[in-house]
């Protein structure tokens, strides 16, 4: 039998709200199955600030903040802490909960579909590898974050380069459908992620500005050259391709798609009524 054929969209850069709208207008048209299971890349214009599903703007974001330093701004369909999107590659996958030897559970069915950002890292020329708490104390440290800010820990399976996290990710289950979307760092600025989210003292503030660069690292920082996201979209595809063993191939929205994809941004994305809901 022939490798599993996979959709594959590079979106490039979008905004915010299109970008989100997108990931859930392909969950919706899979879920029908009117298309296969898709692993996509993307980019954001401008850079933004997304929020998990369940996160509270108004105790934990700057707002001001993320007003002045021109950020969109958007709330995720899935879990997890606010992410600054601007350097980075961001992917999302789509697939059936009943895909074959895909697992029941959440934590893992991120193995498997994180093994494809593992290999992507690996064709890099990057040791990475998945972070799994060593004690019962890291796992429930894990599931209590201590911050807003994704990248102030790794989670179960995220990928870790000398104990560092590399890539933050999230996931959700609608429809009998997973939706695992992540960013992949290629570059961080510390001071400019820390100042968009609050904190109970200027203390902790600090605080969390210097520890981050000891739990969290870019590319830009591991790699001995220059890599570009043209370069990373091809590593992590073939990584994707390696890790599930399937074949992509190049998938196009119809103008009909592209408009439900609108409709969606419209009504939700873009819309203050949820990105403000909590």
């Amino acid at each position: 039998m022939g490798k599993t054929v996979w959709h594959f969209i590079n979106s490039g850069k979008c905004t915010a709200s299109f970008n989100m709208a997108l990931d859930e207008a392909l969950l919706e048209w899979h879920s029908k199955g009117e298309i296969g299971p898709v692993l996509r890349f993307y980019e954001w214009q401008p850079a933004t600030l997304s929020i998990g599903y369940f996160q509270s703007v108004e105790k934990e974001i700057e707002l001001d903040e993320v007003k002045k330093n021109g950020l969109g701004f958007v709330r995720r369909p899935t879990g997890g802490r606010g992410v600054l999107h601007e350097h980075e590659l961001t992917y999302s996958v789509i697939v059936s909960e009943a895909y074959p030897d895909m697992p029941e559970t959440v934590t893992e069915a991120y193995r498997v579909i994180s093994g494809g950002v593992l290999k992507g890292f690996q064709n890099l020329g990057l040791n990475a590898a998945f972070s799994v708490p060593d004690t019962v104390e890291k796992s429930t440290d894990l599931k209590k974050p201590k911050s807003a800010v994704c990248f102030d820990a790794p989670s179960w399976y995220e990928l870790v380069v000398e104990g560092k996290k590399v890539a933050g990710s999230a996931q959700t289950r609608q429809k009998g459908v997973i939706l695992q979307h992540g960013a992949i760092l290629l570059s961080l600025d510390e001071n400019k992620l820390v100042s968009l989210f609050k904190f109970e003292t200027e203390t902790q503030r600090e605080r969390m500005r210097k520890s981050l660069p000891e739990k969290a690292v870019a590319i830009d920082r591991l790699a001995s050259r220059s890599i570009s996201v043209e370069e990373c979209v091809h590593a992590f595809s073939k990584g994707f391709e390696e890790a599930l063993d399937i074949t992509l191939e190049p998938f196009e929205l119809t103008a009909t798609q592209q408009e439900f994809v609108r409709e969606i941004e419209r009504k939700k994305y873009a819309n203050d009524k949820w990105t403000f809901k909590k």
